[in-house]
């Protein structure tokens, strides 16, 4: 076991915050759209958010001791640190404090279903056990190469209508289409992983669709997951689900552009940088979104 860093650095290895505003993200747009249509409550919608955070920091923490267990966390990683693997936490020590935040958010979830009824206590409930499938469980999302459908449902479509419908009591198209704008931008963050971690993945049996259809397939599904949700704003403007001033998504178009054109040239640790870029995109065009819902 190697020396611990730290408690500040094992929690944020843990935690791992810069993954946290693709919780917050549909939080805010499911919010602005049921504000839009006359159904601002501020209160529920915090807990919303503070619920998406806990679930998001338990699949964090799971997640830690899954991969290292399957042995897809080793000392050859190329991304950030991981506590299991580096020693700085036992596996029974990480699990312990997974199951504390899994029982903090279904308290949330249990206050957030007196509010939108048992349909957001069922989303919630779902959304725990997704987070434990993706790593856990005999047949993971994430080594079955589903990982990508995953984050793009739960973090996108389920997420957003899910905030909209509590506050709202109802689903609506430009919720969907919202949360599939939301859900390709936080995808592209999981396709920068996978195409920095794919010789690693590939050895572990984790079966990601970049082990399995090849690293030229990833770039390209990076671009499309980018690039695919300015195409859906364009439609859902010109069908009329969502107003004109959703157009201001468009204000992040270069940074996409700029993404897809460094991650072409880029493998291995060198893509690190791209994992924040990407992250920053996904929150950047979520609060545009918003802002344009709104207007």
């Amino acid at each position: 076991m190697s020396a611990s860093p730290g408690l500040g650095t094992v929690l944020w290895a843990a935690v791992r915050p810069p993954t946290l505003a693709a919780a917050i993200a549909p939080v805010l747009v499911g919010t602005a759209l049921a504000a839009r249509d006359g159904a601002a409550d501020l209160l529920p919608a915090l807990f919303a958010a503070l619920g998406a955070l806990l679930i998001q920091i338990f699949t964090n923490l799971y997640n830690d001791v899954a991969d290292f267990r399957r042995g897809a966390d080793t000392a050859a990683r190329l991304g950030p640190d991981r506590v299991t693997e580096r020693g700085w936490a036992t596996p029974a020590q990480m699990m312990r404090a997974a199951v504390l935040v899994a029982m903090a958010a279904v308290a949330v979830g249990i206050y957030l279903a007196t509010v939108g009824g048992w349909p957001i206590l069922a989303i919630g409930a779902a959304s725990l056990v997704a987070g434990y499938l993706y790593t856990g469980g005999p047949w993971p999302l994430a080594y079955l190469g589903l990982g990508d459908v995953f984050v793009f449902l739960f973090f996108g479509e389920v997420a957003v209508v899910g905030t909209y419908y509590l506050l709202t009591q109802t689903v609506s198209a430009a919720a969907l289409l919202c949360g599939a704008v939301v859900g390709l931008a936080t995808t592209a963050i999981l396709v920068v992983n996978n195409l920095r971690d794919a010789g690693g993945d590939a050895a572990a049996g984790k079966r990601t669709l970049v082990v399995r259809f090849g690293d030229r397939f990833g770039r390209f599904e990076f671009a499309g997951c980018l690039f695919g949700g300015y195409v859906l704003v364009v439609i859902g403007a010109l069908t009329g689900a969502l107003p004109g001033a959703a157009a201001l998504v468009f204000l992040g178009l270069p940074l996409a552009l700029l993404s897809v054109r460094r991650l072409w040239g880029l493998s291995g640790a060198a893509l690190n940088p791209e994992l924040g870029a990407a992250a920053r995109h996904g929150l950047w065009i979520s609060v545009l979104l918003a802002s344009g819902v709104l207007l």
